[in-house]
């Protein structure tokens, strides 16, 4: 149903239907459920409609399940006023929906049932399957197509307003001369170098920023660790099947394949409710059956008489059965017919079907080469599985008995096996594991130097261990981080000689000196670029941004700022010309694009001003709403 619903909405659609989906539920599906037992004071009433707080609780639980919270973590009435306006909006929805006389054709809501994925198996519809899917979610037959029309006839409703909005040629115009700008410019890039190897790094300078960052410099605690490893890799080793055992199965598995047949069907049906009795669908049928015998295409007859008007575009197909995919009526009926042989009407729970045989095919086994392999694998996990529950259930019991790994080991065959040093934030392999390294670390392991418990790394592998050496946090000498810190210092003086001389060049241009002489001192030249767009990749994204950032003060005069990439380059740029774009530059996608963007835009913001419109005019009575107005 969730599907359907996904499926059905589209833009603003998605943002109204989806958020009250689970109201949709609450409003048609628990009233019929609960109008027989006496019930608390409605939380709400929307012109005269009540809401119940069964409704709400529904709805509030399922918003909660949608964000992935816990009643804990939340607060319970900031939840229940969400769920509340919610159901708000889409009672008030509904209501408009219903004044308006909108509806929604059977035909329509078939198709939508037909064409829902969680209907069908490999491609193609299966009534028996769809009862079944709609059984699971709490839905009848009835029901289903019920809630499925409210849906839709609310998802009409909002593609009235988003699909109506349009956009002048002056407003697309304005918006291309900005999106569609371009600009002429030109820049300098300072990049870190050598400026300052000839200043020397005091050793005071080292012993200072030691002195100052010396929990940059701190050794984490680390362990390492004694353990055994329980692996059904190791187990499967260790299993031998003889050649006979698979052989026989595979002779098991071949026998039950053998005969069996794939079939694939078309149809045309006549659905049975509404204003059509099976008298008259049966009627139908043997109109279409005259068709068919006095020599009409099948496909011909689907298209112009079947109300599965799916299938009806392709001929008729609903696709292929291994005997259990269709209803019994039509497996049955299949069953006697002959290869493009056509049958009489057939009824089932959808209404009556004319079926037609389209292939039959025996099903061929595979080779015993071409699957041995396979049910070895099968025959040995059940047994693989078995002796892994088993070895675990000893090595968590033998784990708290012993004092030590040893005995495990001698006991359950495993071999002792010794980590390297890993701290809290892990190491590698199966120590980068969070569970792992939470049992190194914690106080029985690590402080009483008991066994672990059995940590399960994955369904195929758990581990015990215990401590075999402890490092405490420890401050690395200077002499081992002085180099490091060298680094660093040469590195800030770098990036402040860069900083510095685009300063300079910056004041140097303002003020109307020449900087050339500068320039080629530092060996730096200006990068011109001419109609540079928002978008182009031949630029740095951060020198762009902040070109378009900036404006010209007056016509054939240059504008110019500066600015610091993420890589330390200073950057100086001169802004020379801003040239407005228009719609006959743009591609032809890029225009189709522009509208779709600014309908939808213009679409989500009148169905909103329609929901404010409605909430005003509305006569709505609620204390958990006065709390928190909408």
């Amino acid at each position: 149903m969730l599907q359907d619903i996904r499926d059905n909405s589209q833009g603003v659609v998605a943002k109204v239907i989806i958020g009250f989906i689970v109201a949709i539920f609450a409003l048609f599906g628990v009233d019929s459920i609960m109008s027989g037992f006496t019930t608390s004071p409605p939380v709400a009433e929307i012109n005269g409609e009540e809401i119940t707080e069964a409704q709400l609780q529904l709805s509030t639980q399922n918003l909660l399940n949608s964000i992935g919270g816990s009643v804990d973590s939340l607060d319970q009435g900031l939840l229940e006023q969400i769920a509340l306006s919610q159901i708000l909006e889409e009672v008030l929805l509904r209501q408009s929906a219903q004044n308006s006389a909108m509806t929604i054709s059977n035909n329509r809501i078939d198709r939508s049932i037909i064409e829902n994925p969680q209907f069908q198996i490999n491609g193609a519809f299966d009534s028996d399957f769809a009862i079944r899917t709609m059984a699971s979610q709490g839905f009848s037959v009835p029901l289903y197509r019920e809630t499925l029309q409210q849906q839709m006839l609310l998802s009409q409703l909002a593609n009235a307003y988003s699909s109506s909005a349009f956009v002048t040629d002056v407003e697309l115009e304005r918006i291309a001369g900005l999106s569609a700008q371009t600009r002429d410019f030109r820049y300098l890039s300072i990049p870190l170098g050598a400026r300052t190897l000839g200043t020397a790094i005091t050793d005071a300078e080292i012993q200072a920023y030691y002195d100052d960052n010396q929990e940059d410099f701190t050794q984490p605690e680390t362990v390492s660790v004694r353990y055994v490893m329980l692996d059904k890799n190791a187990i499967t080793e260790e299993i031998e099947l003889d050649e006979a055992v698979i052989r026989a199965q595979y002779e098991s598995e071949k026998e039950a394949f053998e005969g069996s047949a794939e079939k694939r069907a078309s149809h045309i049906l006549f659905e049975v409710g509404g204003d059509l009795t099976e008298a008259q669908a049966l009627e139908l049928a043997a109109t279409a059956k005259q068709r068919l015998d006095a020599g009409e295409d099948f496909g011909a007859v689907a298209l112009d008489m079947s109300t599965d008007t799916i299938s009806a575009e392709d001929g008729g197909d609903i696709g292929y059965t291994d005997g259990s995919a269709f209803p019994e009526a039509i497996e049955e009926a299949l069953e006697v017919l002959a290869l493009n042989e056509i049958s009489g009407p057939v009824v089932s729970d959808f209404g009556v079907h004319i079926v037609m045989l389209t292939e039959d095919s025996e099903n061929v086994f595979q080779s015993y080469e071409e699957v041995a392999e396979r049910i070895e694998r099968e025959l040995k996990s059940s047994e693989i599985e078995l002796i892994y529950a088993e070895r675990l259930e000893d090595l968590s019991n033998l784990a708290f008995e012993t004092g030590d790994l040893q005995t495990i080991s001698e006991e359950l065959d495993m071999n002792v096996l010794i980590s390297g040093a890993f701290g809290r934030t892990g190491g590698s392999g199966i120590f980068s594991n969070q569970a792992l390294i939470a049992a190194a670390f914690s106080e029985e392991v690590l402080l009483e130097g008991n066994n672990s418990e059995v940590v399960e790394l994955n369904p195929s592998q758990a581990v015990v261990m215990n401590v075999l050496e402890f490092t405490e946090a420890t401050i690395l000498p200077l002499e081992e981080v002085e180099p490091e810190i060298a680094v660093i210092l040469r590195t800030e003086m770098e990036r402040q000689a860069v900083q510095d001389l685009s300063d300079q060049i910056l004041t140097a241009i303002e003020n109307g000196d020449s900087v050339e002489q500068l320039l080629a001192d530092n060996e730096l030249e200006w990068l011109t670029e001419q109609g540079s767009a928002r978008v182009d990749a031949s630029v740095n994204r951060e020198i762009l941004g902040r070109v378009f950032a900036m404006s010209l003060p007056e016509a054939d005069t240059p504008a110019y700022d500066n600015l610091i990439l993420s890589n330390d380059t200073a950057v100086i740029v001169e802004l020379n010309s801003i040239n407005a774009g228009s719609i006959e530059t743009l591609a032809q996608i890029d225009r189709e694009n522009m509208v779709s963007s600014m309908i939808s835009d213009l679409g989500n913001s009148d169905f909103q001003a329609y929901m404010s419109n409605l909430q005003q005019s509305a006569d709505i009575e609620s204390s958990i709403l006065d709390e928190a107005p909408l």
